[in-house]
């Protein structure tokens, strides 16, 4: 049976352990059925301020939308910024974001405008009791803790464990106090374990968890620890949260919402189907669970799957096995802290442990059973505070703490005893130097506490359960179980302990209607003690406790009641043969500690002489058995294999010899332990008539070998005690190593708790470069592209940055930055005021501007301005030169055709003025112009005649060949023909006697070539 807690308490007073249930998480009653009368709320697994007493008010957050907590460090720059890129902004789905890092206190975070960049929401810097917005981001100061209450952020003064400040751990668990199952934590790269502790406390409300994969995560430590816990729902790399996420909000928000169209009888069979699934492969019975515990477990698997019917999933289950094994941990989520609520060990260490010593007999031994133990925090807590208070004052009593679970994984975790480095918060530091062993990022639990803690794999509601107990420690268990399987378990408790044994219960639960098995000795802390009662048998192993009028036959019962009967009834027979029908045997580590012991041992075993602090089994073996002892343990520690030895001979008994095999064998289930089983040859003790008889002349020779083993043993005992003595010199140097070590250890913690910063800083400075290294090159290419010549001098006008289209202005190279601006050549012609110029534009302010010439003839539009920072403060100045070559040979031209348009308007005066017909031919003798007297003269007009062919002018009247052959000459010869006399008859003027003159126009070079005809009509002057 796993140990869970509870969210909250609801209003009912008092509320016991078969009252408890759990509070509705907000999913509509229509998806699994619910009893109203079955409803409470599951306990908060904070610390002992975190525990809602059974009349507490919930807290309740002002807003209506999930927060996501995401915790990062080293490394996590790259996969937030990969998880937000992949996030949008307008899914549909509102949620707010809250980024914890590990942050340097002694710079300024560059975080929030680095994580602007990543996301188009807004991006705020957390400051004390801001409100959650949705689709905001929100980062944590340096420096800072952070609370969520009542959807506010509250700012805390930093907490520091050994030096290490764990502030991720701290606002996970805030979310899950606030947020409840609408808390979703992502733990993102980091080094070290911060978070681990956090998504315990998310997990138990039923909130989402998700830890980067750790094949993608620059630093891992952080994600595996996470996922060392079992507890995380998704392993992704950042770039593919956003997609599964969104995909479960949106399934837990609308389809779970939607009523199921099964009633709810029939709701009820698929959950007795989930059940016989469950107990199938897991041989566990669920169905007198907490039926509102089961229906969000099971909800939250659905959603996870985005199966909206509970009809599917149960198909769903039968399909996939690994899918049972899921849920039945999901059903078991262990949540237990070392030192869980303080005050309540505080008041066991007050009220219930001294009691368990100074009733004890010398021989008796300290007997603690933990039902539900999940990962061993609890029992290894209660071994702590046994061992502080028995090595002050009854070191000689021996103690056993027996851990159980039905949960076979949650068992080896126990045995294994590592846990993360953040247990540092719950454990003192000199608890943590005393009972751990620090290594690198956990903490294992030395092996003397380890020796104390038996952890095995056990069902109390089916297996035969541990007795002869001084405490039971069942803390937050009842109140998962249904009323009728907790009237089952306190009479089983009952019947475990000793008289005067104490019950340790949740603060959350008490013993209810069993009031009369137990007595309240702490009313606030649960704690009780067992009253002298007597249980009837048929109650104690579940019969019936009333039998029908008239009749000696028990009532009928289902067939799980009797199997159950069956059960009970074979538990207490095997008690029974296992106390008198089985050999007598010890229980010992591989050093021979003995930790248990079953059955009478006093013919094998007697106390050693000697300080009463320890018990081993090779010092208290009997005459005969030391030596036999010695040789089979060391064997089967070494081999890890059980040893026999046979014919063993116990000398020294009162009464007789007795003859012996000795069998040795690691256990099963511990095989850190060895069991040591007494067998006693049948009839050995009769001595045979050959021993009987007397033989004088063998007593000598008995005598003597006597004489001779007693010598071999001193010397093997004086060399044992000697190999003691050096072994326990050797332990002692071996703790002070250890105490330095772990001062070590300590020192590496905040060492790396400061590298983690600076990596952090030195992540967002290097974000930082490289956003300004991509700023300069663009402006250097900027500069370039567009040539213009730059140079910025400071307030001495000392270079410190030029262009390349500088140099052909200013003689400068890369050696140049820093010398002053009067040390360089300017090739300017007739300009020689650079330094001045400059210095009036930083003293005044002013600007200037001016046209400049280079040495070598290009021209340059000169600007002088101030440099100014972003205060506002006049650092140097900026030196500009654009070329305005161009410009200038623009201007030039723009002169020059203004000189040729004027020319060309007289020119065309002047043609215009004359009588005589003038043409003016293109290359291809097409009519370019013309003036007046031609128009008049041979009576055409402008659109008949510009641009034509001058042979097709008047249907062909110029097509004279002697003309023809005059043009193609000047075309080809570029000469002239002057009175060259053509008569030709026109269509409209008839025979004409004509004088022509023509030439080619002089042209500048490139331009069209243009040829002037003249023509003077002679025909009245022949």
């Amino acid at each position: 049976m796993r140990k869970k807690t509870n969210r909250s308490t609801d209003t009912a007073s008092p509320m016991t352990g078969q009252q408890a249930a759990e509070q509705d998480d907000g999913v509509p009653a229509e998806v699994l059925p619910v009893h109203a009368e079955t409803e409470t709320a599951e306990q908060d697994d904070g610390n002992a301020a975190e525990v809602l007493p059974a009349n507490a008010e919930t807290e309740t957050a002002t807003q209506d939308f999930p927060v996501v907590g995401l915790g990062a460090s080293a490394g996590g720059l790259a996969a937030v910024e990969a998880f937000f890129t992949h996030m949008p902004v307008d899914s549909g789905v509102a949620m707010a974001f809250v980024l914890v890092q590990h942050l340097s206190p002694d710079h300024k975070s560059l975080l929030t405008e680095l994580v602007q960049r990543f996301t188009r929401m807004a991006v705020t810097e957390i400051t004390d009791g801001i409100s959650l917005e949705a689709n905001h981001v929100y980062i944590i100061p340096p420096n800072k803790a952070l609370e969520l209450f009542h959807g506010q952020l509250h700012l805390m003064e930093p907490v520091t464990v050994h030096g290490i400040h764990l502030p991720i751990d701290a606002f996970f668990r805030s979310l899950a106090r606030d947020q409840q199952e609408r808390a979703i934590c992502i733990v993102l790269s980091g080094a070290g374990s911060d978070g681990a502790l956090g998504v315990r406390a998310v997990k138990e409300v039923g909130g989402l968890v998700m830890a980067q994969a750790p094949d993608s995560a620059e630093y891992s430590s952080m994600p595996q620890s996470a996922i060392a816990t079992d507890l995380v729902d998704y392993v992704l790399p950042p770039e593919e949260m956003p997609d599964v996420l969104l995909s479960y909000l949106q399934q837990s928000l609308t389809h779970l919402r939607r009523p199921e169209e099964a009633m709810p009888g029939h709701l009820g069979e698929l959950l007795q189907k989930i059940f016989i699934l469950l107990r199938a492969q897991t041989r566990h019975d669920f169905s007198g669970y907490k039926l509102n515990t089961l229906r969000r477990r099971i909800e939250r698997r659905m959603v996870i799957h985005r199966i909206t019917s509970l009809k599917d999933y149960v198909h769903y289950l039968q399909q996939t096995p690994g899918e049972v094994q899921t849920l039945f941990h999901e059903l078991l989520i262990g949540v237990t802290r070392f030192f869980r609520d303080p005050e309540a060990f505080e008041a066991v260490q007050r009220e219930v442990i001294p009691h368990l010593f100074d009733t004890r007999l010398t021989d008796e031994a300290v007997r603690i059973w933990v039902p539900g133990c999940s990962t061993g925090e609890e029992a290894y807590s209660l071994a702590i505070l046994i061992s502080e208070y028995a090595q002050e004052r009854y070191a000689g009593v021996r103690v056993s703490v027996f851990a159980t679970d039905i949960d076979a994984a949650a068992i080896e975790k126990a045995r294994a005893g590592t846990y993360p480095g953040n247990i540092a918060a719950d454990v003192t530091p000199e608890r943590l130097a005393r009972y751990f062993t620090h290594d690198g990022n956990s903490y294992t639990v030395k092996r003397a506490i380890r020796d104390m803690v038996v952890f095995a794999e056990q069902d109390m509601l089916l297996d035969p359960p541990f007795s002869h107990l001084d405490l039971i420690s069942c803390r937050n268990l009842l109140i998962y179980l249904g009323a009728e399987l907790q009237k089952r378990v306190l009479p089983i408790f009952h019947y475990a302990l000793n008289t005067q044994g104490f019950l340790f219960l949740g603060a959350s639960e008490t013993v209810g209607e069993s009031s009369d098995l137990f007595a309240p000795v702490e009313r606030k802390w649960k704690i009780y003690q067992r009253k002298e009662v007597t249980i009837p048998f048929r109650q104690l192993v579940g019969l019936p406790t009333e039998l029908s009028a008239g009749t000696a036959v028990a009532r009928p019962r289902d067939a799980r009641s009797v199997t159950d009967d069956g059960a009970r009834l074979r538990a207490l027979l095997e008690q029974y043969l296992l106390r008198h029908h089985t050999p007598a045997g010890v229980l010992v580590n591989a050093s021979g500690d003995i930790l248990f012991v079953h059955g009478s041992t006093g013919r094998y075993l007697e106390a050693a002489p000697g300080a009463a602090n320890l018990m081993n089994i090779t010092r208290m073996a009997r005459e005969g058995l030391r030596l036999a002892l010695i040789t089979i343990l060391h064997k089967a520690v070494a081999q890890h294999e059980a040893v026999r030895e046979t014919g063993v001979r116990l000398t020294g008994d009162a009464h007789a010899s007795a003859l012996l095999n000795l069998l040795v064998t690691p256990l099963d289930a511990a095989p850190e332990l060895f069991a040591v089983i007494f067998e006693e040859t049948p009839g050995a003790n009769v001595k045979p008539a050959s021993e009987r008889r007397s033989a004088v002349h063998r007593d000598q020779r008995i005598l003597e070998l006597e004489q001779e083993l007693q010598v071999k043993e001193d010397f093997v005992q004086r060399h044992l005690e000697e190999l003691t003595t050096a072994n326990e010199e050797l332990q002692s140097a071996n703790g002070e190593l250890q105490s330095t070590n772990e001062e070590l250890d300590t020192s590496k913690e905040e060492l790396q708790s400061v590298n983690e910063e600076l990596s952090t800083v030195n992540t967002e400075l290097q974000c930082k470069i490289d956003a300004l290294t991509h700023a300069n090159e663009d402006m250097t290419n900027l500069l370039t592209s567009i040539e213009v010549g730059t140079v910025f001098v400071d307030d001495q006008l000392r270079i410190q940055r030029f262009t390349p289209a500088a140099t052909d202005i200013i003689n400068l190279i890369a050696s140049d930055i820093g010398r002053p601006l009067t040390h360089l050549t300017v090739n300017l012609a007739n300009y020689d005021r650079l330094e001045e110029d400059a210095r009036q534009v930083f003293d005044t302010l002013a600007p200037k501007e001016m046209e400049v010439q280079s040495q070598n003839g290009r021209w340059f539009f000169m600007r002088i301005l101030p440099y100014r920072t972003q205060v506002n403060a006049i650092a140097g100045v900026v030196i500009t030169f654009i070329e305005i070559t161009r410009q200038k040979e623009m201007e030039g031209e723009m002169r020059h055709m203004k000189l040729g348009e004027q020319a060309h308007a007289y020119a065309e005066s002047i043609v215009n003025t004359m009588r005589e017909p003038l043409l003016v031919l293109d290359a291809a003798l097409c009519v370019v112009s013309t003036n007046p007297a031609f128009y008049e003269k041979f009576q055409v007009n402008a659109a008949g005649t510009l641009g034509r062919l001058i042979y097709e002018l008047g249907n062909g009247q110029w097509d004279i060949p002697a003309l023809r052959q005059r043009l193609a000459e000047i075309l080809q010869q570029h000469t002239c023909f002057n009175d060259y006399v053509v008569q030709h008859t026109f269509e409209v003027i008839g025979a004409r006697t004509m004088r022509l003159n023509a030439c080619e126009l002089r042209r500048v070079d490139n331009e069209p070539r243009l040829i002037l005809l003249a023509i003077d009509d002679i025909t009245g002057e022949e």
